[in-house]
């Protein structure tokens, strides 16, 4: 028994030293790096680019693995040591999505860092629809944008602002609706809305608005009922809020290229199509992620699809169809002026002889 004990002690001496060196730069590297990166004196010393705002890397996939994993170099001198730490590159970690991408149009004009914070990034299921285009928008600018769409795509205005770039410009698939709560704030945003924070909507239930998705759910099983969507969508009005949707990819892809197939009206606007049933509700949390709250099976449908499958003359890019199309509607619009003209030229020759009542 006391040799075990000798054994067991002389184990825990060993490992003791063994990472005597190791633990204080892990501890460096993890939570003690918000200590100072999280700090706004760090803006104001003139060095904002050091900066971390704590509560949005809380919502990163990055927070789970710790700041190490990608500053290992960084050591328990830090920053005394005047040693800039090591960056981490992203096909590290995420090599299938870089070798996608670099097969894309946009590879050798913008790299990871363009377009994804890595103190920022979160995964698709936790952000709402309309911040997916913020990173487009550093590029591409908005009005630029519409003004293009709009040699082509009717309504290019309300389709920019209602689907994320990359609902268009990649191959993604399994698209569902992510509904998201807009408020009225001036002339802010696409016709003076923008979305609503956690502390708007919470301020309309009881209790500190816990939980919140009780401002859709009325009756908290878990899911948004169709008549609970229209319920909502009534009051909305008069709290000065509505509801806006976005059709956006449930699987992300980084396949980024122009597919003439989103030419066609019918992608999105096919009548009855299933893979647009689901829907959601997209609420955001104190962190700065989505929650979702799943949406009745089809009960947006009505929203989408208020006509069946048709052809819009133009929108498809059929020349030949929209030359059919044109013929169809002159020829019937020449009929009825064509014989509007005959009448009234020849109206003379069509005088009912004068009777003489006394003849």
């Amino acid at each position: 028994m006391h040799q075990s004990r000798v054994v067991v002690t002389m184990l825990a001496v060993l490992l003791a030293v063994a990472t005597a060196g190791f633990l204080p730069t892990v501890v460096a590297a993890g939570d003690q790096c918000l200590h100072c990166h999280g700090s706004r004196s760090v803006i104001s010393s003139g060095k904002g680019y050091l900066y971390i705002d704590p509560r949005k890397f809380a919502a990163t996939t990055h927070s789970r693995i710790g700041c190490s994993s990608c500053h290992d170099s960084v050591t328990s001198r830090h920053p005394g040591d005047a040693l800039r730490p090591s960056r981490a590159s992203c096909k590290e970690c995420h090599l299938p999505v870089v070798q996608e991408y670099l097969s894309g149009i946009h590879a050798e004009k913008a790299g990871c860092p363009d377009c994804h914070n890595p103190h920022t990034a979160r995964p698709a299921e936790v952000v709402s629809g309309a911040d997916m285009n913020i990173p487009c928008a550093r590029c591409h600018d908005n009005a630029r944008t519409i003004k293009k769409h709009a040699l082509w795509l009717p309504q290019a205005q309300l389709h920019i602002t209602a689907l994320p770039c990359i609902t268009c410009h990649t191959g993604s698939e399994q698209y569902v609706i992510n509904l998201y709560i807009q408020t009225r704030h001036g002339e802010k945003g696409e016709h003076g809305y923008i979305p609503a924070t956690h502390d708007e909507l919470a301020s309309l239930l009881p209790g500190g608005g816990t939980p919140l998705a009780r401002v859709i759910d009325a009756n908290g099983d878990g899911i948004v009922s169709l008549e609970e969507l229209r319920k909502f969508h009534r009051d909305a009005a008069t709290r000065g809020m509505r509801l806006w949707g976005m059709m956006m990819p449930e699987k992300i892809t980084h396949t980024y290229q122009i597919l003439k197939n989103r030419w066609d009206c019918t992608f999105c606007h096919a009548s009855g199509s299933g893979a647009l049933q689901t829907s959601y509700v997209a609420l955001p949390d104190q962190e700065g992620r989505s929650i979702r709250v799943p949406v009745e099976k089809g009960a947006v449908l009505d929203l989408l699809y208020g006509t069946p499958d048709f052809y819009m003359m133009g929108t498809s890019r059929s020349s030949t169809l929209s030359i059919i199309g044109l013929a169809i509607v002159a020829c019937g619009a020449m009929v009825p002026l064509c014989h509007g003209t005959l009448r009234f030229l020849t109206r003379k020759n069509r005088k009912e002889p004068h009777h003489d009542p006394e003849a």
